[in-house]
């Protein structure tokens, strides 16, 4: 389980930098573990491959435009990326927060967002996070939709505009609480959606609120020796029955509505915090086919794809993927493992 086994090369002209205009022109890669047949499609031919009876399970969260820009008291500039804003991630009302630069920022210093607005005190520091306490009693929720900046990936070397605020949530997002999106999802239309329910296919929600963590490198050697930070889902009953009794395929769009379905095969529990690591050995026990974007080299969610359908086929179909100019990462194009 070596963390160089997970690493590839990448132009870096093929890191998407903004969304495809349209959802569903993004690209389709699709990988069949039996055959290991690679096709190469577009995102609105997905619904061929779904058939009766089986279930498509989304991630509903919403991603909360938690991205403040702002300056401390002494005048120099700071950014904020608030990591819980879900009422599910509080505690006696403060946030944590990743602070740059953390120069200064010990606890006691103030911090001022929106020209005055919104201002908040350093409570404490914790395992050399900052934790924030703000000077708005109702919480900030509110003024986050209006002061905050979608937190887009490090990876895309530009300042959010307004578009992304629609275009990096998908379009069924419900759930306020993550602080990125889940991206598999952001190539839905409504009229693809329709489509598939038209097949007979049985879609469904489930909601894990994306933290940190996604974006967390791996820096052990040995992948076995990393450690995930927790995120909150929460899944239905009537879903968990209907996976029990389904006759097809549980097919899980994106590793994060992945990663919910198999914590709760492990623990047997409805909601919660996963810090669930996948990795090759992996014995899936409710997901049968993925649908995701193409992730970082030493990554997590590389390293979870990796385990579902092989590092070697994988790392093949990037390969291809590559060699054929798809476009990667969040607003990237797609893959469809069978």
């Amino acid at each position: 389980m070596k963390l160089i086994d997970f690493d590839y090369n990448l132009p870096k002209e093929l890191i998407a930098q903004f969304p495809k205009e349209k959802r569903d022109t993004s690209r389709l890669l699709v990988l069949d573990r039996r055959t290991k047949r690679i096709e190469h499609r577009f995102f609105k031919d997905v619904p061929e491959y779904f058939n009766k009876s089986d279930l498509l399970i989304l991630n509903d969260t919403k991603v909360v435009p938690s991205r403040l820009i702002g300056k401390k008291s002494t005048g120099g500039k700071i950014e904020a990326l608030i990591l819980y804003t879900n009422e599910n991630h509080k505690k006696d009302k403060e946030y944590e927060v990743l602070l740059k630069p953390t120069r200064g920022c010990r606890a006691g210093s103030k911090l001022i967002f929106g020209d005055g607005k919104l201002e908040a005190k350093v409570s404490r520091i914790e395992n050399n996070r900052r934790f924030l306490k703000f000077n708005s009693n109702n919480g900030i929720d509110g003024l986050l939709d209006t002061l905050g900046q979608m937190p887009l990936p490090p990876y895309i070397k530009r300042e959010p505009d307004l578009s992304d605020k629609d275009r990096y949530q998908t379009i069924y997002a419900s759930k306020k609480g993550a602080i990125a999106a889940p991206t598999a999802g952001l190539h839905f239309t409504k009229d693809i959606l329709s489509d598939i329910s038209k097949r007979g296919v049985d879609i469904n929600y489930i909601t894990l609120h994306v933290g940190y963590g996604t974006f967390k490198p791996v820096k052990s050697p040995d992948i076995r020796n990393h450690k995930m930070e927790k995120e909150y889902f929460k899944i239905e009953d009537s879903l968990i029955e209907k996976i029990k009794g389904c006759k097809g395929r549980k097919i899980a769009v994106g590793t994060t509505s992945c990663r919910t379905l198999e914590t709760v095969a492990k623990k047997n529990i409805n909601q919660g915090w996963t810090d669930l690591f996948i990795y090759p050995g992996y014995k899936f026990k409710m997901v049968d086919s993925l649908l995701t974007n193409f992730h970082l080299p030493r990554t997590t969610l590389l390293m979870l794809v990796a385990s579902f359908c092989g590092t070697e086929l994988l790392l093949k179909a990037y390969k291809e993927a590559i060699d054929k100019k798809y476009r990667f990462y969040s607003y990237g194009d797609a893959m469809l493992i069978l």
